[in-house]
């Protein structure tokens, strides 16, 4: 007996070690330090981090070149994987952080195979930033809008010179642009605090800026605060202030931030929630909550009321010509899905860039000096601008299926965009 002990302990101790999956947490941390080097490669990719400040100062001495970050990417994607396995029976949070991180670095290695010259189609490359392939519509699709607007915008000349000119009667006086501003984010802010609870230290800086390919952006610093900058290369015309103020700020990216933030990179240690690289599945979610926030914010008729009441007076208009704007503005957005359909004819090398503002400025009916910041904003961040629209119309889709009831509504609303939600979720 013991003979057969002793053999059993020496084919024990002979057998091979069964290798361990890497821990979510693990695969976590390496996935947030690989992000940041990545950063170092490309000006803009990293476009929030408030994590340990050694892992940037790490990355920025990592000399790696991007081949080796790619293989290493690779091998971070098959540790998730095996994590993955490991954790198929784990509660639903666990399984939709995996989800989440699936995406992330998914996304990552199609950024480093574009970084080192790899060409992909826009559909191509939206899949693989960004998790969602787009449908694009002919731009004859959106002819018999444009025949709609037209009869809202009537007189002589291109339909795109009359809506400019119509735009240009609701410019917000630039002296008066701060009062505006700061008046509509206030409203944003309210709206959204009487549905989702906002830690009590959150605040933002406003800040007005030139020579930017966007016309607003939103730098979130971590700790509940954030930065709003709005680009005024161009007239801010008075709708924006609402746009803004709620993409920007409440519900959209400051408010978003601040949940993640909370919710999962401090409740929970959750460290991938410390890091936000732009061009991922994360900006996707971002971009479309923020842009239905807006509605959510203001249903129906209520923004209307608002901006002839307290914005129209602030900025020295006349409430009484609110409504033919707004409703100039409701017509326009049926238009927005023309935007990626032209984008994607000129990333994709079908069409010049000369021929590709003159497009924007048939289909979304703007002046030249804004179809060609429009172009400007696609050279530099490509298929980005699907997060806008089709975001928008996926995460209305999902808010929209719990129901009429506003609370029920902006209920959904915190749950995407205060945990790992990922565009597949929003199909569901």
């Amino acid at each position: 007996m013991t003979r057969i002990f002793s053999l059993l302990a020496a084919l024990l101790l002979a057998a091979p070690a069964v290798a361990r999956a890497p821990t979510l947490d693990a695969v976590a941390e390496h996935y947030v330090k690989l992000s940041l080097v990545v950063g170092t490669h490309e000006d803009g990719y990293i476009d929030a981090y408030y994590g340990p400040p050694a892992w940037q100062a790490s990355a920025k001495a990592d000399k790696r070149p991007l081949s080796a970050l790619a293989a290493d990417a690779t091998s971070l994607a098959a540790d998730l994987s095996a994590a993955d396995r490991a954790n198929r029976k784990a509660p639903s949070l666990v399984r939709r952080r995996i989800a989440f991180l699936h995406g992330q670095i998914r996304a990552m290695q199609t950024r480093l195979a574009m970084l080192q010259g790899k060409k992909l189609s826009f559909e191509d490359e939206a899949e693989g930033l960004f998790s969602v392939r787009p449908t694009l519509k002919p731009l004859a699709a959106y002819d018999p809008i444009l025949a709609k607007i037209d009869a809202l915008v009537p007189g002589e000349g291109a339909l795109s010179d009359r809506v400019d000119a119509f735009n240009m009667r609701y410019r917000i006086p630039p002296d008066r642009l701060d009062a505006v501003m700061r008046a509509a984010i206030a409203e944003c802010r309210a709206r959204t605090l009487a549905h989702i609870a906002l830690p009590s230290n959150e605040r933002f800086d406003l800040e007005f800026v030139t020579r930017q390919p966007w016309s607003g952006y939103n730098w979130y610093k971590g700790d509940a605060h954030s930065l709003i900058q709005v680009n005024t290369d161009l007239p801010i015309f008075l709708s924006r202030a609402v746009d803004l103020g709620c993409h920007e700020g409440y519900p959209g990216h400051h408010v978003l931030n601040m949940l993640l933030e909370r919710n999962l990179a401090k409740r929970r240690g959750w460290v991938e929630f410390t890091v936000y690289p732009l061009f991922s599945p994360q900006s996707f979610i971002a971009e479309g909550t923020a842009n239905y926030g807006i509605d959510l914010a203001f249903p129906g008729e209520e923004r209307l009321r608002f901006e002839a009441k307290t914005l129209y007076p602030l900025a020295g208009l006349d409430p009484a010509a609110a409504r033919a704007y707004f409703e100039l503005g409701q017509a326009m957005r049926a238009l927005s899905g023309a935007r990626l359909t032209i984008d994607a004819l000129y990333l994709d090398g079908k069409i010049g860039r000369d021929q590709a503002v003159e497009l924007a400025r048939k289909y979304q009916l703007m002046s030249k000096a804004r179809a060609d910041q429009s172009i400007s904003f696609a050279e530099r961040y490509r298929s980005y601008v699907i997060n806008y629209g089709l975001g928008q119309d996926m995460a209305q889709a999902y808010v929209e299926r719990a129901g009429r009831d506003p609370a029920a509504r902006w209920k959904a609303m915190e749950h995407i965009i205060g945990g790992p939600t990922v565009p597949a979720e929003l199909a569901r």
